[in-house]
């Protein structure tokens, strides 16, 4: 009888030990497969890091010999757009064409609305001496010049709609360089978006009313 016992008890032990084996084998395969594919949490803060490399911690943008721009408190319709310009080719960048051709619908529309929310103070920094005139611009266009109230579209704080840019805070820099050049950037081939209204009122503003202009957004919040 012990003999019989001891066996039993020897076999029962066996038993559950290949089953605790058994278990946690199948708990090491399912960490191994949730750690092989990223949760969306993950995914977005990683793209999100990306983009505060070039547009900063609170997406305020970048001042330096390439002005990046300001993406806080963007109209979340616009961002959308424009990444989906730039994976369309209907805006020039090779380095924003490689960041936005590998994201999702769901993922441009998640970025989009995080940078919203964002409101950093503006840099600022734009010469003073041109606000007045930039003010004026603005608020009231230049009729001479074929070229309408910048307020009219942008709003009186130059905070957009939809895909209507948010203007207020933006770089002084990196207006004047989108004001100035634009027609090398957008409107690129042959689909039609709601930037391309701008192509004649940036070719009608001469270089001091384009500053004049980007100094006084510069400065609304």
């Amino acid at each position: 009888m012990n003999g019989t016992k001891r066996s039993r008890t020897i076999a029962a032990g066996l038993l559950l030990a290949l089953q605790a084996s058994i278990l946690m084998m199948v708990f090491s395969i399912s960490a191994v497969a949730q750690e092989g594919l990223p949760s969306a949490k993950s995914g977005f803060e990683a793209k999100l890091e990306y983009c505060k490399t070039c547009h900063g911690l609170s997406g305020q943008g970048y001042l330096g010999y390439f002005p990046m721009p300001r993406l806080a408190g963007q109209q979340p319709e616009y961002i959308e757009a424009q990444l989906k310009a730039f994976i369309e080719r209907r805006r020039t960048n090779p380095i924003m064409f490689n960041v936005a051709h590998v994201l999702s619908p769901s993922m441009i529309s998640a970025l989009a609305n995080h940078f919203h929310h964002l409101n950093p103070p503006p840099f600022g920094g734009a010469p003073r001496s041109a606000l007045a005139t930039g003010k004026r611009i603005y608020d009231e266009g230049l009729p001479e010049s074929n070229v309408p109230a910048c307020s009219a579209c942008h709003g009186a704080g130059g905070h957009g709609q939809n895909e209507i840019p948010r203007l207020a805070g933006q770089l002084y820099p990196y207006m004047i360089g989108q004001l100035a050049g634009w027609s090398k950037e957008r409107g690129q081939g042959t689909a039609v978006d709601t930037s391309a209204i701008m192509a004649p009122t940036a070719h009608n503003l001469t270089r001091p009313q384009i500053e004049a202009v980007a100094a006084y957004v510069s400065t609304l919040q």
